[in-house]
């Protein structure tokens, strides 16, 4: 016999937590719908070469291959029929006819980054621009699991996608939507933070940085300073890059600015320009985060709930201008719980129309867990999307109790009904560990009268409403806050 196994990296819930995670998936989807994003999908795996358009590097290490049996197989029968030639040869791995590594043909999404450009370069003729798209589904990446980690997730994400040019006023609408659904998801205060790569390059060029790898490498070591502090941060830059300590210190005063409220975001992008020697970059970043900064006061996100943070780089060979990360104010040790930002040229490997974006990502999987493991959620013992149980009072009434079960679904309330007899008592039992609320009870006395007994489970009360009103009397204590 085979012992049953969750395989590892994997979330894999019970009914209640599924309830609440799908509750979350619900109200990030119902966040995207509000601000006019439309809903696509993609295949789970992508073919190898579209996917790996980048070949090496941690990327490649961590990619799922796909590959049938027969396809395997045939893998096989070529290879044995091949080992006798290439035995006379010192080739070493397995090539294809170019000399570059043969992988399967298809391997499965490691983001959902990817299968975006490829959608839009291959259906760029069929799509209006600026194209505005969400894609909530799984992803796979093949890393050692640990805590909080897993090799596949649910990843939901959301973007604008202009042609040839896209208002930097769309990377206004970013915080905007993330302030609604994580006030929606009620899971405590939280902050928007948000900065400028172009500022970025800026302010490094300044300090005499101009080299493209020294300025990404040191940028790696700056996105470090939250977790590790100032001193390692003072440390890596002297003794690992060899920066003066007049410079350290300059990086170290810039990286450590947090604005508080509006007024004071506007003035701290004042001061940078003015300390500046004159770079375009900075300058143009500057003028970006005012319009921006203004924009998503316009959109109505409390001044409260956004700063300037002059530590947030993000990917660094992706994001080219805005970009942004959120943080729960009274839970930083889970780190970063929406991030995202601009990019100049989404599809540049698959066609040569510029396709510039901006987009958001919310990790589900990942928050959910450490939400759960942090304790923010609320108990979700009890849990069950179905508000009404049918039970069978009396076998002969089965057909009266299965018309009632269908009356309360005509009516849009999510009904079980019981079809295998047995005490009330134990059907009453089963609704209360099923976390059903509310029994819907028509026995013998309930015909007769037209009526209908509904039972409370979570009030420990019941009362009686007539057969044609017991939709109505549902719906409104299904509406009523639950003590």
């Amino acid at each position: 016999m085979i012992t049953p196994r969750t395989p590892s990296g994997v979330l894999e819930l019970l009914p209640p937590d599924q309830v609440a995670f799908q509750r979350m998936l619900d109200a990030i989807r119902a966040g995207y719908e509000r601000f006019g994003f439309l809903p696509i999908e993609t295949p789970v795996f992508e073919r190898s070469d579209v996917l790996l358009t980048k070949t090496g590097g941690e990327t490649e290490r961590q990619v799922y291959f796909v590959q049938s049996t027969g396809a395997l197989e045939k893998a096989r029968a070529e290879a044995a029929s091949a080992a006798s030639a290439e035995a006379s040869t010192a080739a070493g791995g397995e090539q294809d006819a170019t000399g570059d590594t043969a992988y399967p043909e298809l391997a499965l999404r490691f983001d959902l980054t990817v299968p975006l450009a490829r959608y839009v370069a291959e259906h760029e003729h069929q799509l209006t621009f600026p194209f505005r798209r969400y894609q909530m589904q799984r992803v796979y990446r093949g890393e050692r699991p640990q805590r909080g980690r897993f090799r596949e997730f649910y990843q939901c994400d959301v973007d604008v996608i202009g042609k040839d040019e896209l208002s930097v006023r769309h990377d206004a609408e970013c915080p905007a939507i993330i302030h609604g659904i994580f006030t929606d998801l009620a899971i405590g205060p939280f902050t928007i933070q948000i900065n400028n790569r172009k500022l970025l390059r800026g302010f490094y060029e300044d300090m005499g940085i101009t080299d493209p790898d020294t300025q990404a490498a040191v940028l790696r070591e700056v996105d470090k300073v939250d977790k590790r502090g100032a001193d390692y941060l003072y440390q890596s830059l002297t003794e690992g890059f060899g920066l003066s300590e007049e410079v350290v210190g300059q990086i170290l005063a810039f990286v450590a600015v947090r604005s508080e409220g509006h007024e004071d975001a506007l003035t701290r992008l004042a001061e940078v320009e003015a300390a500046s020697s004159g770079s375009p970059a900075l300058a143009e970043g500057v003028a970006e985060l005012r319009e921006v900064l203004t924009l998503v006061r316009a959109m109505g996100v409390p001044e409260s709930d956004y700063r300037l943070n002059f530590s947030i780089a993000r990917g660094l060979d992706y994001y080219t201008g805005t970009v942004y990360e959120t943080t729960l104010d009274e839970h930083p040790q889970i780190g970063s719980i929406c991030s995202g930002g601009r990019y100049d040229n989404l599809a540049g490997q698959y066609t040569k129309s510029k396709l510039p974006g901006v987009g958001i990502s919310i990790g589900l999987s990942r928050l959910f867990w450490q939400l759960r493991d942090a304790g923010l959620l609320e108990d979700s013992t009890g849990e069950s999307t179905v508000q009404v149980l049918v039970p069978q009072v009396d076998a002969e009434l089965l057909d009266e109790q299965l018309a009632l079960a269908s009356q309360l679904r005509a009516g849009g309330i999510n009904t079980e009904a019981v079809l295998d007899g047995g005490k009330l008592g134990k059907q009453l039992r089963y609704a209360d560990r099923a976390g059903i609320r509310f029994v819907a009870i028509l026995g013998g006395q309930e015909v007769a009268d037209g009526t209908v007994t509904l039972k409370d489970l979570r009030r420990q009360d019941q009362f009686t409403v007539p057969r044609d009103e017991v939709v109505s009397a549902l719906k409104v204590e299904l509406a009523q806050p639950q003590v």
